[in-house]
């Protein structure tokens, strides 16, 4: 039972982290040739985003959960290390190329002389996490399809 809730976990958390991401990776066509004002007025609705930090950190943990609780099963380990790896990845990009154009721009507020830079780097690393969050999603779900026992196309227990 309790690698089930694991699963339930990861899984959950890797969808509502995949939430936000997507959003951005969507919006991306339709903002990023904005005029700088109109720009800075669409990145206003991402106020209080930052919340989400608590399903990203739940996202990691879950994970790892997985990943030790399925260290000696091979396939189902490889597939939630995957989902980990994937997690991880997402925060490296966030705190080397989305946070540091947040912090340039006062969360969107103050406009440098750099704006479209830091417009294409805040863009396109949101895009890069979001690739990295459905992969941990995938990754997660192929763990579990993995662990569990198929016969004549009906699934048994994973525990």
């Amino acid at each position: 039972m309790r690698l089930k809730t694991a699963y339930f976990f990861a899984i959950l958390f890797n969808v509502l982290a995949l939430v936000p991401a997507g959003a951005h990776l969507f919006a991306l066509p339709n903002k990023i040739g904005l005029p700088q004002e109109q720009y800075f007025v669409a990145q206003g609705v991402y106020r209080g985003w930052a919340l989400f930090g608590i399903v990203i950190v739940a996202a990691l943990l879950a994970n790892l959960a997985l990943v030790v609780m399925l260290r000696r099963r091979r396939a189902p380990f490889l597939w939630a290390l995957v989902a980990l790896l994937a997690i991880v990845g997402t925060q490296i990009i966030f705190w080397t190329w989305t946070y540091p154009a947040n912090q340039a721009t006062a969360n969107w507020t103050q406009v440098p002389d750099n704006w479209r830079a830091l417009r294409d780097q805040w863009e396109y690393a949101h895009a890069a996490g979001a690739v990295l969050n459905l992969i941990a999603l995938a990754a997660a779900v192929l763990s579990l399809l993995t662990a569990a026992r198929w016969t004549s196309d009906q699934p048994r227990s994973i525990d």
